[in-house]
């Protein structure tokens, strides 16, 4: 919980301190106030937990607060309740409210303009609901303190409240507001010590006006499109303590007046496209935290900084800084976290960050270091650090001076050690603490260390593309705590250990649970996925074991389907043998399974079918025979699957042939008996066909409450009320309201895993919320979209006639085409063109460097390309050339 929010919650407890009156003795309220609150009970679609709507005594009900000697509503608290639906009007009955909450709820549609002329409010409270509609710009608030709107969908421009002279809290932030920021709110109130416009669509250059906010604290104006540079009158907040104006377009060097906000502690000026030097801010002795990171700064580091005695967070990666890093940690004695990834410093001054006793947190990756000193054996607080591409040499001498920092936990190594270094297997005794090992891409050669043995506590290991050879040690079953293993692309031999069977955290662990042990992201970009993901924390990533591109023989052990929290088990291009175990299907959390490349033989167990949340299958290139089994998942899955194996029949492979039998000669009470059930089953058939057609065509002249009970229903089975329920798609808008594809991966976070709810016969299911309020279940199709374009077609033309209380409710679907088509291929192509070359100007593409600027920008390039490549085939020479590039860069920071 940051500061501001903090402030807000003292407020919020401090005036119900403040302003409440001696309780009423009588649990009745005014008829007034209990005909206001019943139309506000009405208006929702969910009850409230604890009112009686039928009983006069409202001033008992939860939530509600009753004073004055009238017994009057002075306080209506209902924050985190679950209320659905809308405001209603008849709130506004209660003119003598002083305190509103209805924060953390589901609440939509329009605020009625009579909640904004409350005169005795102090507190309005609305945040985190699906609110829309415009606020209007001049309300009528003359009492309030505290006003917060954030984390909705209001659209148009930010109210000004010109009629609140004691305005102390003012949050708008995460809503769809435009236009430019009005700082005539500094003027109607002097008392302003909080200011919130983040993440909205304000444009046009940075603001003048802010100096008459004298009293203000905080200003977070941060992710809009604000252009220009910092107004000189801005400089006289000489009482700013928070400044966050990150992600927007501000250009220009940063001027030097920043030293003037003397009070500050925290400033970011992140992501934007400020140029030179950075200036002196030695005179920011209360600065704790600075960020600068992803703009255009260059010259070299500052020795101004040292003077910040104060400063605990320095991030200044992703720009041009160069020459020595010039750190004086005796006067600079609180810094914990240092961030100059992605620049160009060589090694000097790294001896003077081993002073540096509190760093905790130290990312020097993509510069040129060469060599890690000795002295880095000091920094005993250390428990993260990046060196990715940083031209080290010697591993074995950088291990023996890094495993002596007791209290290391994550070590990222990445694209280091190219000279054909040999992976050190003995002399190696430390590392106690580490959780994350990563050393993918380096070329080391040798085998797998028996030092790693001894790693307890170790979570996610990746020695990926490198050239170890000799067998995959069967220890490595004996990390408890392991659930992310990537030994893919090496030269490994021998039988896959049975002793990965028995990986306790992909038994019963709880990943989920297991923190983060870093303040900066990770990226990981899987070796066949074809496409980018990013991890922030150790818990985000996939319950993995890939062991593809190695030389590994044997069977796959059945014993591997314990492994229920196992989400990816990669084993292709090997030349493993024998039967694929049909106890595979205990690994009920499995995502990916892919076996290609192998000499397996035998058939595709039918079990299979029962992993419910696979959405990535392979078995090509294998010798199996026997029938594809079509139940399930497997019908998503494309074609490519399964080729290879010329013996396979069935989905998406040759018809299977009936074997020819002796037909025995029918006598004729035998054949009269087949013509009476031939009869009777065309007859049943008629009879339910007429049936289907009148249930459909019923259910078509339904009225719009039964639309809404159905919506209703819908919204139960998002939230998981009904287990067994049947969930299905939902695509794209059918009543024409503007949906897009931004609109889809944001409701479900990227198609996160947490959001899955169930699966189909074409996908898995995703809960949402549009942008419009409306909770929808999301089905995303796996697989060839033209091998599954007719039996999808014809799901939803029942689906959008068919009604029934186990059905969401269709709304309608969009196709690849439809993304596609607009575009055009000559189009998507010049996009696809573009990116590349903006990436490469800012050295942010080749290699690729993960960032909040660019990391969703880019995974929309990708995942349109890929939904376009059937419309556009000369997408895939550009596609196949960003994925070889994200390949070089397997976990990064």
């Amino acid at each position: 919980m940051g500061a501001a929010e903090v402030f807000v919650l003292l407020a919020l407890l401090g005036f119900c301190f403040v302003i409440r009156p001696a309780e009423s003795a009588n649990s009745s309220c005014s008829s007034v106030d209990l005909e206001a609150l019943r139309g506000f009970f009405r208006g929702l679609d969910s009850g409230i937990p604890g009112w009686d709507n039928a009983s006069s005594g409202c001033c008992s009900w939860p939530g509600v607060r009753c004073g004055g000697p009238e017994g009057r509503v002075v306080e209506l608290q209902l924050g985190g309740k679950r209320l659905r639906g809308a405001i209603s009007v008849s709130i506004s009955g209660l003119d003598e409210l002083r305190v509103l909450n209805l924060s953390r709820n589901s609440l939509s549609g329009a605020v009625p303009g009579e909640l904004f002329r409350f005169q005795r409010l102090e507190v309005l409270d609305l945040s985190y609901n699906d609110l829309s509609g415009s606020v209007p710009i001049n309300n009528s608030l003359p009492a309030l303190r505290v006003f917060d709107i954030s984390v909705n969908s209001f659209l148009g421009r930010h109210p000004v409240l010109p009629n609140s002279p004691d305005l102390s809290s003012f949050n708008v932030s995460y809503n769809r507001l435009t236009g430019g920021i009005n700082t005539i709110i500094c003027s109607f109130s002097r008392r302003l010590l909080y200011l919130r416009f983040s993440e909205n669509s304000f444009s046009g250059s940075f603001p003048s006006g802010f100096s008459n906010c004298t009293s203000l604290q905080e200003l977070y104006l941060d992710s809009n499109h604000l252009v220009g540079n910092l107004p000189d009158d801005f400089f006289m907040l000489s009482s700013l303590q928070q400044l966050y104006i990150q992600s927007n377009e501000l250009a220009g060097p940063l001027s030097e007046k920043m030293g003037y906000l003397s009070n500050l502690t925290v400033l970011d000026v992140s992501s934007n496209a400020f140029v030179g030097d950075i200036p002196d801010i030695s005179r920011l002795q209360r600065l704790q935290v600075f960020s600068a990171q992803s703009n255009h700064f260059s010259g070299p580091l500052p020795s101004s900084l040292s003077k910040l005695s104060d400063l605990r967070t320095l991030i200044l990666k992703n720009n041009s800084l160069e020459g020595g890093i010039n750190i004086n940690c005796t006067t600079m004695v609180h810094l914990s976290a240092l961030d100059l990834g992605s620049n160009r410093f060589d090694g000097r001054g790294l001896d003077e960050l081993s002073r540096c006793g509190e760093l905790k947190t130290l990312n020097l990756a993509r510069n040129n270091l060469r060599q890690i000193p000795d002295s880095f054996k000091n920094l005993q607080s250390l428990s993260y650090l990046s060196l990715t591409n940083s031209g080290l040499r010697n591993i074995s001498a950088a291990l023996a001076v890094l495993q002596q920092c007791r209290k290391l936990t994550t070590l990222v190594l990445t694209s280091n050690f190219q000279g054909g270094e040999v992976m050190p297997f003995v002399g190696i005794e430390g590392f106690k603490s580490l959780e994350l090992l990563v050393i993918p891409n380096c070329g080391l050669t040798g085998s797998i260390p028996p030092w790693l043995g001894s790693l307890t506590n170790l979570k996610l290991l990746d020695l990926s593309w490198n050239k170890l050879g000799g067998s995959i040690p069967p220890w490595l079953g004996d990390l408890d705590n392991l659930f992310y293993l990537d030994l893919s692309n090496n030269s490994l031999t021998g039988e896959l250990p049975s002793n990965l069977t028995q990986l306790k955290s992909l038994i019963s662990g709880n990943i989920s649970q297991q923190g983060s042990t870093s303040n900066f992201p990770f990226f990981s970009k899987r070796n066949q996925s074809g496409k980018g993901l990013q991890y922030n924390q150790i818990s985000s990533f996939p319950p993995t074991l890939d062991l593809c591109y190695n030389n590994l023989t044997g069977p796959i052990w059945p014993q591997f389907g314990d492994l229920v929290k196992l989400h990816i088990f990669d084993v292709s291009h090997n030349h493993l043998s024998g039967h694929i175990p049909e106890e595979l299907s205990g690994m009920t959390s499995l995502e990916l399974l892919n076996l290609s490349f192998n000499n397996l033989s035998g058939s595709i167990p039918a079990s299979l079918a029962k992993l419910s949340f696979l959405s990535s299958f392979s078995v090509a290139n294998n010798s199996l025979t026997g029938v594809i089994p079509s139940g399930g998942q497997f019908s998503t899955f494309p074609p490519s699957s399964f080729e290879g194996n010329t013996n396979l029949c069935g989905l998406h492979a040759a018809d299977c042939e009936t074997p020819k039998t002796m037909v025995p000669r029918r006598s004729p009470r035998r054949k009269a008996t087949i013509t009476g059930i031939t009869v009777g089953i065309a007859v049943g058939t008629v009879i339910l066909l007429a049936s289907v057609f009148l249930y459909l065509s019923r259910a078509r002249s339904r009225t719009m409450d039964d639309t809404e009970r159905e919506l209703a229903e819908a919204e139960k089975h998002v939230d998981g009320e009904f287990s067994g329920s049947k969930l299905v798609l939902l695509f794209h808008n059918k009543d024409n309201k503007e949906i897009t594809i931004d609109d889809l991966l944001k409701s479900t976070n990227n198609f996160d895993q947490a959001n899955i709810i169930g699966c189909g016969g074409f996908g898995l299911v995703y809960k949402a919320m549009l942008p419009d309020g409306r909770r929808v279940a999301i089905k995303r199709l796996s697989g060839d979209y033209g091998q599954i374009e007719r039996e999808f077609q014809a799901e939803v033309e029942t689906l959008s006639r068919a009604q029934h209380k186990n059905l969401v409710l269709l709304q309608g679907y969009c196709r690849p085409m439809d993304v596609c088509k607009p575009r055009g291929c000559r189009d998507l192509i010049s996009w696809v063109l573009q990116m590349k070359i903006e990436k490469r100007e800012k050295e942010v593409f080749d290699p690729f460097i993960y960032d909040k600027e660019n990391e969703k920008q880019l995974l929309q390039v990708l995942e349109v390309a890929y939904l376009c490549l059937n419309e556009c085939p000369k997408l895939r020479p550009l596609v196949q050339q960003i994925v070889l590039w994200l390949d070089n860069i397997e976990v990064d920071e």
